[in-house]
């Protein structure tokens, strides 16, 4: 478990096809090596991925993750490459701090964005999502975005809104974002299952 509380931003250092449907894709970050362990679990852009190598070079510390087919056809992971950067956040331990909100690392989708209006040191974001996941967002909820917590602003039928402070633009890659652009997508999971719950009845 995560809670969308980014405490790195890394870079894609190199994206090894080694076959159509399973990427290895290596990532340089400011982390500690002896954080980064083999078998462990790291978000990267909101995905919850498993390290399979770790390592230090150049003065950092790296790591490599493979993303499989589900990854590469639900999750903007098809389309990275050297230089992209993507938010990091090492899993939840009993005891530490909840910020964010509960978040596991499973992307339900896309959301690209529609509109960006540029605030006080701010910026508020329109994104438009599939409408099978609009339904699970609601005004004052949380959602992840990359990996970031958020919370939602305003809800209109495909479309909703968040804010984003100053100090997760500096800090996040959400900062970098355009219109057309693409992002990770996690819904409150409180959500996900009164849906399932109401579907089922």
């Amino acid at each position: 478990m995560f809670t969308g509380i980014v405490t790195d931003m890394g870079e894609v250092r190199r994206v090894e096809r080694q076959t159509e449907n399973l990427h290895r894709i290596t990532i340089g970050c400011r982390y500690p090596r002896d954080a980064l362990t083999e078998g462990g679990s790291i978000a990267c852009s909101g995905i919850c991925l498993t390290i399979v190598a770790a390592g230090e070079a150049g003065g950092g510390s790296w790591f490599a993750v493979d993303t499989a087919a589900e990854t590469l056809a639900r999750t903007t992971a098809r389309r990275w490459r050297p230089g992209t950067r993507v938010n990091l956040e090492r899993p939840l331990r009993l005891g530490d701090e909840l910020g964010g909100h509960l978040v596991a690392g499973h992307v339900d989708g896309l959301a690209s964005v529609v509109a960006r209006e540029p605030l006080t040191d701010s910026a508020r974001l329109v994104l438009r999502v599939p409408r099978e996941l609009a339904r699970l967002l609601a005004p004052k909820g949380s959602v992840a975005l990359d990996g970031v917590s958020l919370t939602v602003n305003t809800v209109e039928d495909d479309s909703f809104s968040v804010l984003i402070i100053p100090h997760t633009l500096k800090v996040t890659t959400l900062g970098a974002l355009a219109p057309g652009d693409d992002v990770n997508l996690e819904v409150d999971a409180v959500a996900r299952y009164v849906a399932r719950l109401l579907d089922a009845r």
